[in-house]
């Protein structure tokens, strides 16, 4: 069924109504019946015109956006650190799913995401915090995945790894000695330092929180090498967090700049900025969804 335009609608309705009314202003000038006539054209806008208009709106904006939102945390960290971007996207009325690697090896890393993005009702796009970027670019080739946007994070291409590409940048966190090892070959942060490596800028209760809730990572996850890198076909957004010690934001800033990616930095973000700047992550993710057809 062919559905006319609000304006073509209005201009047929006010023909209709003009010829309707033509016999009654030919054959009386009466105030009373020119005043009726007017008052049935106001009333046909209001009660037919108007909410037609609406519906052409909301149609619009239903179609310009994607609703589904899938989230993946990075290294000595879970999903719980999504909670404020999540609030706000839930707000806005997107559909959000967390993914929480066991991050025991890069392999169960992409696998935990490709089964959450199994349970998306459509198109999604697909976000991830630092070596949670490395994991989404080798799970985002999913046909559901529209496109990508990395947080703080590493961007890898086909045959490299993070560790590696670290070195094109090297971080304030590889100079210092608060990365540990357990015997049986996982990471994590020495909690001691965790809040002036990772987390500087929220308050140091809460980073001592993160820190001792911390998912130890498998060592060899930072050497896994990339088969398929999903930026190179699809769309991408990065988040440049200007004071990440975990990261080098010049390294965030070339991943971008390789990738042809839309960039915006947050000034004075530490590599936790997903957590302590929720607004600006969720807004970024928001236009990643308004922009992706």
């Amino acid at each position: 069924m062919k559905v006319e335009s609000p304006v073509n609608v209005i201009r047929g309705a006010a023909a209709t109504v003009k010829i309707n009314f033509l016999g009654i202003w030919r054959d009386t000038t009466s105030p009373n019946d020119l005043l009726l006539g007017s008052l049935m054209i106001k009333l046909l806008f209001i009660t037919c015109i108007l909410p037609l208009s609406c519906c052409f709106a909301s149609g619009e904006n239903n179609v310009a956006r994607v609703r589904n939102i899938v989230l993946v945390h990075g290294a000595w960290a879970d999903g719980s650190g999504w909670k404020g971007v999540h609030d706000i996207l839930v707000k806005d009325d997107y559909n959000v799913s967390i993914v929480q690697e066991p991050e025991t090896s890069f392999k169960e890393d992409v696998a935990a995401t490709k089964r959450i993005l199994a349970l998306q009702d459509g198109p999604c796009i697909l976000v991830a915090h630092s070596y949670g970027g490395a994991v989404i670019t080798e799970a985002g080739t999913d046909p559901l995945v529209v496109s990508l946007v990395y947080i703080a994070a590493h961007m890898p291409d086909v045959g490299e790894n993070e560790a590696e590409d670290g070195k094109r940048f090297p971080r304030d966190l590889s100079k210092s000695n608060a990365i540990k090892k357990t015997a049986d070959g996982f990471t994590y942060l020495d909690p001691a330092q965790f809040h002036e490596y990772f987390a500087v800028d929220l308050p140091a209760e809460q980073a001592a929180f993160m820190a001792r809730s911390q998912v130890l990572n498998a060592a060899d996850n930072f050497k896994a090498v990339i088969t398929t890198a999903a930026w190179r076909t699809k769309p991408s957004w990065m988040l440049v967090a200007t004071k990440d010690r975990t990261i080098n934001p010049d390294l965030e800033r070339w991943y971008a700049t390789r990738a042809k990616s839309h960039r915006v930095e947050v000034s004075g973000a530490s590599h936790a900025v997903y957590v302590s700047r929720p607004k600006e992550v969720a807004a970024l993710i928001e236009q990643a969804a308004s922009h992706t057809r």
